[in-house]
């Protein structure tokens, strides 16, 4: 591993670190509510190695070949590092097999099919498989989720599923130059999840929000987990 490199990303984790704690003094939060997944889209697994050494411990892949591939490869050849994995991204229904009971939990059930999916493959494998539930909060139409009016009755409908335990509430926050811009969105959400942790039977404690440009203020807005990238690997390769 090359030095250079492996100081260039300790320092960004340095960098993160300090943020979060400031974010949640801020707004009275506990530094250990907060969870870091480094989300290693493209970059090798020696760059994971650095990110573990510099004290990461989740890490997340939006694409399931990936994340399946790198899995695969850290296990071999890191065993006595654990790590916890992610899948952040959309999943097509014909990969549902490839992930459920291999990956430890999913942050994007987007839809009711995708939940029948899932669901069956859980059943069949004797295992509840842990989600989150992904909501829409912006209304863009290019946006994968529920909208802000369906988490209630999303909800409700999966009381029934056996197969699927639904851990908490995530979103995709709209690109903005200023993450101020995003905030309303953000508490959107945490309302929405307070919301429904009084009302649903399951045990929700996970709300993901808040990527590189804006986890200050998912932060402040109460997200348990962010999701960073190029804020721990730099700009990502071609």
């Amino acid at each position: 591993m090359t030095t250079e490199r492996s100081v260039a990303i300790k320092a960004n984790v340095e960098s993160v670190e300090r943020r979060i704690v400031a974010a949640c003094q801020r707004v009275g939060r506990d530094r250990g509510d907060v969870t870091v997944v480094a989300v290693s889209k493209r970059f090798p697994i020696e760059d994971i190695a650095r990110a573990y050494d510099a004290g990461v411990r989740d890490f997340g892949e939006n694409r399931v070949q990936e994340l399946l591939e790198k899995m695969t490869e850290w296990e071999r050849s890191f065993p006595d590092r654990p790590v916890t994995w992610h899948m952040v991204g959309h999943l097509q229904r014909n990969k549902v097999g490839a992930v459920v009971g291999r990956v430890p939990i999913f942050h994007g059930l987007d839809s009711m099919r995708l939940a029948d999916a899932i669901n069956r493959v859980a059943l069949s494998g004797g295992i509840t498989y842990p989600c989150l539930l992904q909501v829409n909060v912006s209304g863009e139409e290019s946006k994968f989720g529920f909208s802000g009016h369906e988490v209630d009755a999303a909800l409700e409908g999966l009381r029934s599923y056996e197969g699927i335990s639904i851990k908490g509430l995530m979103t995709l926050a709209r690109p903005a130059d200023d993450p101020e811009d995003v905030r309303a969105d953000l508490a959107k959400l945490r309302s929405l999840f307070e919301r429904s942790q009084a009302v649903y039977d399951h045990s929700l404690a996970v709300l993901s929000m808040g990527m590189s440009g804006d986890f200050e203020v998912a932060i402040e807005e109460g997200s348990t987990h962010v999701r960073l990238g190029t804020s721990i690997f730099g700009d990502r390769p071609a």
